[in-house]
């Protein structure tokens, strides 16, 4: 070879070795390492092949990576698999490099040696205290031995830059580990820090997101056999009714149904339809990658495991027998870690998780918990002589308590209502038309067959004059007709016909006229209004400002009237929601149920009356939304002076019961319809 063919060889394996240095430098992983590694320790020695070995098991090596290892030694229990494997074992044990030739090896079973046809070149690679593994370089035998000498010196020293790699990559994994476990321990002592449920749930979402290194954790917490997702980290609050929490709330129902841990990582193909459903309904909103959902479990006593083992099987075996409290979701978005490092960081939280869950939930779950709390946080209360005054108020309090549940008393339910008279009739447009004229005032007396409201309409006053001009030009056709006829000696046959047949046709024209002449009348006729009955005119105060000039259509409510003078009753609006008690009670005690009744312009004496009617229907009325009419039966002496629409506010006799459900019972179906279902 010329000097210039060997000065690019050395200038070649001067740049692999700055790029083995390099590699040593960075921060890979170990497979990326050990194949960038020894694919340029075989080019630069110009080798045939190599092989990385580690130390495992009971120090026997195990394959890394190799280049063009030999079939003979990859297939295990064969000989030369045994013979290799035992030259290695020796080289790990003295930690001396060697170079063996090929076919050779010495006597007897514990002996190594070399059963291929190339000089191997042997070199421990050595860590921070100890032989971590061999590296292995397959090289041709026939090279003088100087040449072998310097291919040994050589893989000793990229060895030694393994080793260095080798050291940092354990002091990186030493203190990522001791991060690792400086945040669980900071982890562990603010998720039990509180029995707040919610300021527990806030830590363990937050700091469980910050240990495991996901993009977000969320807690769902199991009400019934409902999970309501509770928190959700990075977020101070959360929109219970939006879609993205409500399909969370139903993939963590659905997994907490099955008791199962589901981990999801883009195939959902293997899972009951119904949690299949339901994930994928939440993907579609979320757009993860990876979602886990573990249910959690109230934790046990050590003692309970002890008599059936502590390996993992058995606890899970033992995890199914107890309650569930609700379910840990995490998740991933934007980062891929592999589930090897997730399910003991996932562990971890898990475990202190369930536990501080569990105790946040027994604490809040105490009977009278507030009343405890407060007097816990007042130690004032409970010391020397404010003792006596702690007992007799709690002692107070205890039995107002004990009067709320025992005591009974009338159950009544109030509505708001009007006075009307029996006898009254809401008086309707019955035609269309413009009011020109308002013939009577408000709280006037008028009899039946009174004009009210005169109105006018320009297109009918049109028809009817051009159904007057129709008739008349029909009219003096016909009688040209009847001369024409007298005169028909002068006519022959044929126009005497025609003149016969246009008189019929006139004469059914006219008949139809008069016919619409009559509709047409009926109309302008029913232009003016008419009392229906005796009473007297209900307006409101700017009625007959706002009816004067004013267009109206058929079928529009002009106005009532109403007989003061006759029976009057009651007209109540009673919520829907009070109308279970309602139908109760008249299950009980029958339809006819007493009411007690004031009106807003004498609110100093109560009138009393009876439930008449119930109406089926729901009307939606102001602001109490949805209302069901009730006409009540009451006694007209009862009443001083009454005018219709009088505002009076009732209570209907529902029977009895306890003091606090009587005065409570709309908080108490609020929280069955709102927290207990």
């Amino acid at each position: 070879m010329n000097a210039q063919t060997v000065e690019q060889t050395k200038q070649q394996i001067r740049s692999l070795v700055g790029e083995i240095a390099q590699l040593s430098k960075s921060d890979v992983n170990a497979q990326e390492y050990y194949a960038a590694f020894m694919q340029r320790i075989v080019s630069a020695l110009a080798a045939v092949g190599g092989a990385v070995w580690l130390v495992g098991e009971g120090r026997r090596p195990e394959l890394a990576y190799q280049i063009n290892l030999s079939q003979a030694l990859l297939t295990p229990g064969s000989d030369d698999a045994r013979r290799h494997l035992r030259l290695l074992h020796h080289v790990v044990e003295t930690g001396e490099p060697q170079l063996v030739p090929p076919m050779s090896g010495g006597e007897g079973e514990a002996a190594g040696g070399n059963p291929t046809g190339y000089l191997l070149v042997l070199a421990p690679l050595a860590g921070d205290a100890s032989i971590e593994g061999v590296i292995e370089v397959f090289q041709r035998p026939d090279s003088p031995p100087a040449t072998q000498r310097g291919y040994l010196r050589f893989l000793i020293q990229m060895c030694e830059l393994a080793g260095e790699w080798l050291k940092s990559r354990k002091l990186r994994q030493f203190s990522n580990r001791h991060s690792l476990w400086a945040q669980a321990d900071q982890f562990a002592r603010m998720v039990h820090d509180s029995l707040d449920v919610r300021e527990t749930a806030y830590t363990i979402v937050n700091e469980g997101r910050r240990l495991i290194g996901c993009d977000r954790v969320s807690l769902a917490i199991k009400r019934g056999r409902l999970c309501k997702v509770e928190a959700i980290s990075g977020q101070d609050t959360i929109e219970s009714r939006s879609n993205l929490v409500t399909a969370l709330g139903h993939v963590a129902t659905r997994v907490v149904a099955t008791g199962e841990s589901l981990w999801y990582e883009g195939a959902s193909d293997d899972l009951p339809p119904q949690v299949e459903e339901a994930l994928d309904a939440y993907v579609d909103e979320s757009y993860s990658k990876s979602v886990i959902v573990l249910p959690l479990r109230k934790p046990g006593n050590v003692d309970e495991l002890a008599p059936r083992g502590r390996n993992a099987e058995l606890i899970g075996e033992m995890h199914v027998e107890r309650a569930i409290l609700g379910a840990l979701i995490v998740e991933q978005i934007e980062t891929a870690l592999p589930r090897e490092v997730l399910e003991p960081r996932i562990d971890l939280v898990y475990e202190h998780s369930t536990r501080a869950l569990s105790n946040a939930l027994d604490h809040h779950n105490v009977f009278l918990m507030p009343l405890w709390r407060a007097i816990g946080k007042s130690p004032v209360l409970v010391k020397g002589r404010n003792l006596p005054k702690t007992l007799t108020v709690g002692g107070i309090v205890l039995a107002i308590l004990l009067a709320l549940f025992l005591y009974p008393t009338d159950f009544d339910l109030k509505a708001d209502g009007t006075l009307q008279p029996v006898k009254r009739r809401d008086v309707f447009f019955d035609n269309n038309g413009t009011v020109v004229e308002v013939l009577v005032k408000a709280e006037q007396d008028v009899q039946a067959g009174d004009p009210l409201v005169r109105l006018e309409n320009h297109d009918l006053e049109q028809e009817w004059q051009k159904t007057m001009g129709q008739i008349r030009e029909t009219t003096e056709r016909l009688e040209t007709l009847r001369q024409a006829k007298k005169n028909s000696r002068t006519l022959n046959e044929a126009q005497v016909a025609q003149i016969a047949g246009e008189y019929l046709q006139l004469s059914e024209r006219a008949r139809n006229l008069q016919e619409q002449l009559k509709l047409i009348e009926e109309k302008r006729r029913k232009l003016i209004v008419y009392s229906p009955i005796d009473g007297r005119v209900l307006l409101s105060w700017d009625a007959e400002q706002t009816l004067k000039h004013r267009p109206v259509v058929t079928g529009q409510r002009v106005m009532t009237i109403a007989d003061p003078r006759g029976e009057w009753e009651l007209e109540l609006a009673m919520p829907e929601r009070r109308m279970g008690h309602v139908m109760k009670a008249v299950d009980r005690f029958g339809p006819e149920l007493p009411v007690t009744y004031i009106s807003a312009g004498d609110t100093r004496y109560r009138k009393h009356g009876t439930v008449q009617k119930i109406y089926g229907t729901t009307q939606v009325k102001g602001e109490e939304g949805p209302t069901v009419k009730i006409m009540v039966a009451i006694n007209k002496d009862d009443l001083t002076d009454p005018s219709p629409g009088t505002t009076v506010t009732a209570k209907l006799k529902c029977g009895r019961a306890s003091l606090g459900y009587a005065w409570f019972h709309e908080a108490i179906e609020w929280v069955q319809k709102h927290i207990l279902f």
